[in-house]
């Protein structure tokens, strides 16, 4: 995903929550959450903001944000959290207050996702699980506290680059401690890419998807039969969006956005829809 600003603040607090089967749900919530859990209405007009906030354009209401930003007044909101690997201008800070929740390599490096300068987090062992879950769900928290409708956890596909060091179980085994932190703060979430896990993901609780170069890859598909139809396309390439928009432009929710998600305005904003 697009590498965003903003330095992590640092956080306290713990959970706890049974393991079990990764692709299975919760199996029990909190009965304080403050409101029902509500999902995207498929096909909903959408913008991608999580590279800054500006001014929705007319006909969108659904948009997507960092979590330091506000929520839109009146659209269906969506907080980004980047669930499972490390904000690049925050890998100082996960070295210095919880460098073993950082991934490493045979030679003690953490392991980077090169697209995006991006430390995976080591969600392969449980007891490190709740502790990430414990820091990630403060995010999440914030976000239910901040006005949104739902979140976005980035990178449950970290596994495909950790260098055969995690497994799409341990993704989907952390996923399940997000899912339950998202519902019992009356959060929708969302899957975010890894379609090959769309049906496992809707069976342990996501609510919808949001799918980055889906019409460029042709992976569509698997989303939409997965969520629903619940799901946010966003593409970076135009033959991307023209295939997109080609087969599932009056069905999902499709956008073509600039690489850096540039706030409107800027130099390099590029937004097209089908």
């Amino acid at each position: 995903m697009p590498a965003l600003a903003g330095l992590l603040a640092a956080v306290t607090g713990c959970t706890t929550s049974a393991e079990g089967r990764a692709d299975s749900a919760p199996s029990s919530l909190p009965p304080s959450a403050a409101r029902a859990v509500v999902p995207p209405t498929p096909h909903v007009g959408f913008d991608y903001q999580i590279g800054g906030p500006y001014a929705p354009p007319a006909g969108v209401g659904a948009v997507s944000r960092d979590r330091t930003a506000k929520p839109a007044d009146g659209l269906y909101n969506i907080c980004y959290v980047n669930a499972f690997q490390a904000q690049p201008d925050a890998t100082d800070w996960w070295e210095e207050n919880h460098p073993d929740l950082l991934l490493r390599d045979t030679g003690g490096a953490p392991v980077v996702d090169q697209d995006w300068d991006e430390a995976l987090f080591d969600v392969s062992a449980p007891a490190k699980r709740e502790r990430l879950a414990a820091i990630v769900g403060e995010w999440i928290d914030g976000c239910a506290a901040a006005g949104y409708q739902a979140v976005e956890a980035d990178n449950l596909d970290s596994y495909a680059r950790s260098r055969g060091l995690l497994t799409a179980e341990d993704d989907l085994a952390f996923a399940r401690l997000l899912i339950g932190r998202a519902h019992a703060a009356g959060l929708a979430i969302g899957q975010k890419n890894a379609s090959d896990l769309a049906q496992r993901g809707r069976r342990l609780g996501f609510d919808f998807a949001v799918a980055e170069e889906c019409g460029q890859y042709d992976e569509c598909g698997a989303y939409a039969a997965a969520f629903d139809n619940r799901v946010f396309v966003i593409e970076y390439e135009p033959a991307g969006l023209a295939r997109a928009c080609a087969t599932w432009g009056g069905t999902l929710s499709v956008v073509l956005r600039d690489t850096d998600v540039r706030p409107a305005g800027e130099p390099g904003y590029v937004r097209r829809t089908c």
